[in-house]
């Protein structure tokens, strides 16, 4: 029969002596890699751009070096302490630094080799096992989003494999509600009626949220509208009283916008040439603002020179006419024609051989 011998005194005294030490360097591991987390924290918070900055070249250099620089500190951190509870957050922390410095670049080549650095990153990410499956799922979400991204497609491949990346996620996460609120936004942005209708009658029977089925019916209920007159009254932010009823004869662009939404601020300059090409000829633009500050939108008309009228309540996402027409994303541009009739719910992307057609009938 084998015995087990119990160990001498001396060999206890040093078993003892080895688990306080190893006790005493796990905890100061642990204390050290809570000190560096929080000081990572603070090292990575956006800072205001000098006032010494002021062209929108030195404003994105600048942004753009500290972004790099403190996916850098991310990228120190979890290789000095690969195995402490904060080494996934830092990961995820280098992801979203370099994704804010691809979009922070204004150049080609600096947008290209941010959108490499960025997708290594994310590509070692979601190699990590670590991850739980809802860190998994929001870091697959943003590769399925990078490829609107990438310099190297055109926009058509870019839309094709969003749109292919975004029907994955939703067969891998089912029960994920971000999936099916990703696809449904996909299709509230397309332009493609009959794509718009199909992805939103798919989310309505689909396990998606009530909010997210919420958006699906308001864009079924937008393409009902088309093909119908729209009433549309209100005095603008400058006094004019707008009456869309009355503006037969004239093609008229209805633009659901605010100043603080990026993509919006992006589409005035192509609504203003086509304005100054075919006013003349009859074409009028009516803005819907969702913004909440009334001296911010008129300080915007005024430096933009936007000579349209403007409605305005402050209500922004509850704007009398966003809900009226259930508008749940922005920008949202409508083509009404002569007769008053909508005829395009989603007018974004070529907007002027739109206007001339409506204004050639």
């Amino acid at each position: 029969m084998k015995t087990v011998k119990l160990p001498s005194a001396i060999a206890l005294v040093v078993m003892l002596s080895c688990v306080a030490a190893f006790s005493q360097a796990t905890n100061t591991s642990s204390a050290d890699a809570f000190a560096a987390w929080h000081q990572l924290q603070d090292a990575t918070a956006a800072p205001l751009v000098p006032n010494t900055l002021t062209t929108r070249e030195e404003q994105s250099k600048f942004y753009v070096d500290f972004y790099t620089s403190a996916a850098a500190k991310a990228k120190a951190f979890y290789t000095q302490f690969p195995d402490s509870q904060y080494d996934v957050r830092a990961k995820i922390l280098e992801c979203s630094m370099l994704q804010a410095a691809f979009y922070d670049s204004i150049t080609e080549d600096a947008r290209k080799s941010a959108f490499t650095a960025m997708a290594n990153a994310q590509d070692a990410l979601l190699a990590d096992s670590k991850l739980t499956n809802d860190q998994r799922f929001d870091i697959q979400l943003e590769v399925a989003e990078r490829v609107r991204q990438d310099p190297q497609l055109d926009w058509k491949t870019r839309d094709s494999e969003y749109e292919k990346n975004l029907r994955q996620l939703v067969k891998d996460y089912p029960n994920n509600d971000k999936a099916y609120n990703a696809l449904i936004i996909f299709a509230a942005e397309s332009s493609d009626q009959d794509k718009m209708r199909s992805i939103a009658n798919e989310v309505l029977a689909s396990p998606a949220s009530d909010n997210t089925k919420n958006i699906a019916r308001g864009i079924l209920r937008r393409l009902d509208a088309v093909g119908k007159p729209i009433d549309i009254k209100f005095t603008a932010l400058d006094g004019r009283e707008v009456d869309l009823s009355q503006m037969k004869g004239k093609v008229v662009l209805v633009d659901f916008w605010a100043t603080w939404c990026g993509p919006c601020v992006g589409e005035i300059p192509h609504v203003k040439e086509t304005y100054e090409n075919l006013h003349a000829k009859g074409f009028e633009v009516i803005g819907i603002s969702f913004d909440s500050q009334k001296s911010r939108l008129q300080d915007f008309i005024q430096t933009q020179a936007l000579p349209w009228p403007q409605y305005f309540d402050g209500k922004q996402w509850g704007n009398k006419f966003g809900v009226e027409y259930a508008i749940d994303s922005i920008p949202t541009m409508w083509l009404v024609d002569k007769k008053g009739v909508l005829r395009e719910s989603n007018a974004r992307g070529d907007l002027q051989s739109k206007v001339e057609k409506l204004l050639a009938e």
